[in-house]
């Protein structure tokens, strides 16, 4: 891809996505992920109806009137989107793959992020971190992070979340809001989500291509495994061979919900072709 074209990219995602953070998802963002506590901002005369607790008696005594201590969230958060760029996400049977939904999710929370003036990171992973882009603010950080999303060529092509998860643990030392983007066709990995999940707010948002769920019958198929590169002739038309990818893609489904549902963290599934707007407003309003 070259610089126009990649300019040109991201610009478009830009506009898509940002509009939406701007329109939809601002206040819900807001609402949902609350700051780290209450902070001291001045103190004001008291007025009929405020919390006597909150009067400040040094004040009061000096001024011989009644002051109360005016307080404010202390809002600044920290964003962390981890991103699963592994082969399986270079798959789709609608109008798009898996990791360009993977790329505009990322982008609309983290312009949420931007329009609350929290801080942005994100962790590239496949079986291995492939890069980490620590967290900041503005706006040409965010257009950093979506050109590395749709340009960045990983080494690797499989996938492990339980060294995605243990690098996180690792850097960061404070609490942050973490939303992990994969199709987690992977376990193993719920001792280290029960660790993040312990000291940061996690969601996981399983992207999916309906054609994944079953294979559908035709006949002799030559496929190639994207994690593997290797090429196998499948025959769709062997009833067995249909129940057992069914039973591998359920097993993985059941393993992520059993995963965060037991580790208290949030989870998501969105569908290649269906409404992730539709799907995170959801979420942010049950929460």
């Amino acid at each position: 891809m070259d610089t126009k074209e990649l300019l040109k990219k991201v610009r478009k995602i830009e506009i898509k996505t940002r509009r939406l953070s701007d329109n939809v998802f601002g206040g819900e963002y807001h609402s949902t992920f609350k700051g780290r506590g209450m902070t001291f901002s001045e103190v004001r005369q008291y007025q009929y109806g405020d919390d006597v607790r909150n009067i400040d008696w040094n004040v009061t005594a000096r001024y011989s009137e009644p002051y109360i201590k005016v307080f404010e969230e202390e809002r600044e958060l920290t964003l962390m989107l981890m991103a699963d760029i592994s082969g399986s996400e270079f798959f789709g049977t609608d109008a798009q793959f898996k990791n360009e939904i993977i790329i505009e999710i990322a982008a609309t929370l983290a312009f949420s992020a931007l329009q609350n003036n929290d801080k942005v990171g994100i962790i590239l992973f496949t079986d291995q971190i492939e890069m980490f882009i620590p967290p900041k603010k503005g706006k040409s950080h965010i257009l950093r992070i979506i050109r590395e999303l749709l340009e960045f060529k990983p080494v690797s092509k499989k996938t492990d979340l339980t060294q995605a998860l243990k690098y996180l643990t690792n850097v960061m030392k404070k609490k942050a809001i973490v939303f992990v983007l994969s199709d987690f066709m992977d376990d193993g990995y719920k001792n280290s989500l029960k660790i993040v999940s312990g000291k940061h707010d996690v969601t996981g948002i399983r992207v999916y291509d309906e054609k994944e769920e079953n294979i559908p019958n035709l006949g002799m198929v030559q496929m190639v495994d994207e994690e593997t590169g290797k090429g196998i002739l499948v025959n769709t038309g062997s009833k067995a061979v249909r129940n057992s990818y069914g039973k591998y893609h359920k097993e993985r489904v059941d393993y992520f919900q059993d995963a965060f549902k037991k580790s208290g963290a949030g989870a998501i599934h969105c569908r290649v072709g269906e409404s992730y707007v539709k799907k995170l407003l959801g979420y942010f309003k049950r929460r």
